[in-house]
């Protein structure tokens, strides 16, 4: 058996689901400019790299463990799973939409999948680089363009964006903050931001097929530093054994049976 380096725990109560305005709201006729600001920083990262720690559930299993994240647009990703020693438990690595996955302490490798369909099967969102980078960052989506606004009854703001997705603001002294978002099949919530970036961000399904709830605490973030190209490849060992991505998927999020 593996497991990708993550500690299984018992089942907790999970913190209260962003209840979010449902009233038809009465139209924000500065949204544009609004957009503008809360996307300014999330809009210019170019590569970030942060820690993740992370927490939830995913596929009926609670999990804990911590993540090194990088990324590069358009679409390029590397994750690796923090082991509590010796080598990192997965490597994650894709540019554009084929991805390799390496089990380095099971010597097990899947190659040319899709990123997101790796992503997939080891959390349940099945997410591409682009996406999973505007999410960490509260671009929400890769290339947002606001549609249109409302403000609400609560107090709160929504923008919509070009591609279907919703962004829910909330007022900060005279400052509009992202306090969450819908994109398809996905609510996702904001909070603790510093200088620009969330530093918790949590991501729940909305689909009933699909059981994800998940928090990933930020840490160690840079953005637009240069990144060699090396970092969006694995380096596999010569007799690594294949893995095949229904093998992956139908394992299960996290864990998975030789």
């Amino acid at each position: 058996m593996w497991v990708l380096g993550f500690g299984m725990l018992a089942s907790a109560c999970a913190p209260r689901r962003i209840p979010l305005p449902t009233d038809a709201g009465s139209p924000l006729g500065d949204f544009a400019r609004v957009h503008a600001e809360v996307a300014k920083t999330c809009a210019a990262v170019r590569t970030l790299t942060a820690e993740l720690a992370l927490s939830g559930r995913a596929g009926g299993q609670s999990l804990r463990g911590r993540v090194v994240a990088g990324f590069e647009r358009p679409a390029s990703m590397r994750l690796e799973g923090v082991a509590p020693f010796g080598p990192p438990a997965f490597i994650l690595a894709a540019r554009g939409d084929v991805a390799t996955l390496l089990l380095p302490r099971d010597n097990r490798v899947l190659r040319g999948a899709r990123a997101d369909a790796i992503l997939g099967a080891l959390t349940g969102a099945a997410l591409a680089p682009a996406d999973l980078q505007a999410i960490l960052t509260g671009c929400v989506t890769a290339a947002p363009k606001a549609t249109g606004g409302r403000l609400h009854q609560n107090g709160w703001a929504s923008i919509d964006l070009a591609d279907g997705a919703t962004l829910y603001l909330e007022r900060v002294g005279t400052m509009w903050e992202p306090r969450a978002a819908r994109r398809s099949g996905w609510q996702v919530e904001y909070s603790e931001w510093q200088a620009g970036f969330p530093r918790t961000v949590r991501l729940r399904s909305d689909a009933q097929s699909v059981d994800v709830d998940l928090s990933a605490g930020l840490s160690q973030i840079e953005t637009n530093v240069d990144l060699p190209a090396d970092a969006w490849t694995v380096m596999v060992p010569a007799d690594a054994r294949a893995l095949t991505l229904e093998a992956l998927r139908q394992a299960g999020p996290l864990r998975g049976t030789e």
